[in-house]
């Protein structure tokens, strides 16, 4: 259950066209939440754990993750683990997206718990399913029901 705060959406994303991109696939969902943007893993990380690498910044926050597996700077699956692995960030849900198909990339992003999976160029109706499948979304971002 959630707080009552709403939702900020985290994208690390390197690829400005992308995130462009994603951002108004998720508009166009109908999703009006904060999206906070990271260039690369570093930033990210630092936002999500604080100056002293606890995590204990992100105890209070209702965050989902949209994690880009190719970054400048490291690993999006090394992202991944870090944020399942803290205590406080854990249960932030994680949409990797990525260029791969990898089904071993896949089941390891899912094996480390990843929520969802998405290949880029992002099929926007896939996309917005993607958004209505998590089940935390439903009390915090209103989306409109398809006919």
């Amino acid at each position: 259950m959630t707080n009552g705060k709403p939702v900020s959406i985290i994208m690390i994303e390197d690829d400005e066209g992308h995130a462009r991109l994603i951002e108004k696939n998720i508009r166009r969902a109908g999703v009006s939440n904060e999206i906070i943007p990271f260039a690369n893993g570093t930033d990210a990380l630092d936002y999500l754990f604080g100056p002293d690498g606890s995590g204990a910044v992100s105890a209070g926050r209702q965050l989902l993750i949209l994690l880009d597996l190719n970054l400048p700077d490291m690993g999006g699956v090394d992202i991944l683990e870090k944020v399942k692995a803290n205590t406080h960030t854990r249960r932030s849900p994680v949409v990797v997206l990525t260029t791969t198909d990898d089904s071993r990339e896949i089941q390891r992003c899912y094996d480390l718990g990843a929520n969802v999976y998405i290949t880029k160029p992002v099929d926007y109706d896939g996309f917005a399913n993607a958004i209505r499948q998590l089940g935390l979304f439903f009390s915090v971002i209103q989306v409109p029901e398809t006919p």
